[in-house]
């Protein structure tokens, strides 16, 4: 496998490879240097400081996932499909955005707040197709399902058992379709902002 040509590209490959397997706080930027086969004058140089470093790593792993034509359920559990195949392989180190706040510790860090778009994102997902199909309180059971897996991926790592992505996937399908089901009963359908519209309401 070739390297990245540049320095900079071969700095960040660096910098993702180690701070992955590694830890943010055990790698330390001789080692990313050595990694890239730069010198440190030339790291600094791209990036001058070792928290311009880590950012740059976590901008890099920040994936937008924007959702598809395919119908909506198959979408969500195709998600706990991919977390059950990731966990597989025998490569997975934790989510990177959820260790580097555990690491780094600081509410105002660059880090943490790219952590946080990152799981917003993904809630947002979540929330978007669950909202097309149109069932009760979309914004709940977006977070029940995110938090389902998340504890499968923290679950997983723990005790080195990829089944337990296959357990939060089988629990996803009863949430998802037991809000289906209380959809076709009659249940109201909560929309974004609905909520706080009842509630100014009641004022």
């Amino acid at each position: 496998m070739h390297k990245p040509q540049t320095p900079a590209a071969r700095i960040l490959a660096a910098a993702d490879k180690l701070f992955y397997e590694q830890g943010i706080r055990a790698v330390g930027v001789d080692a990313i240097a050595d990694e890239a086969g730069v010198s440190k004058r030339t790291l600094y140089n791209y990036y001058p400081a070792k928290d311009d470093l880590i950012a740059a790593y976590l901008t890099g792993r920040f994936k937008h996932i924007a959702p598809s034509d395919a119908p909506a359920r198959e979408q969500i559990l195709a998600y706990f499909d991919r977390l059950a195949s990731m966990l597989a392989d025998g490569s997975f180190r934790g989510c990177p955005f959820v260790t580097a706040v555990t690491e780094i510790a600081d509410r105002k860090h660059a880090a943490t707040q790219l952590a946080v778009q990152f799981k917003e994102q993904r809630n947002a997902w979540y929330r978007t197709l669950l909202e097309r199909m149109e069932v009760p309180d979309p914004a709940g059971l977006a977070t029940q399902l995110q938090i389902l897996a998340e504890g499968a991926l923290a679950s997983a790592l723990v005790r080195e058992d990829p089944g337990i992505a296959r357990a939060a996937r089988a629990a996803a399908e009863v949430l998802i379709d037991a809000a289906v089901k209380k959809k076709a009963t009659g249940a109201p359908t909560i929309r974004r902002g609905s909520a706080t519209r009842s509630q100014s309401a009641a004022r």
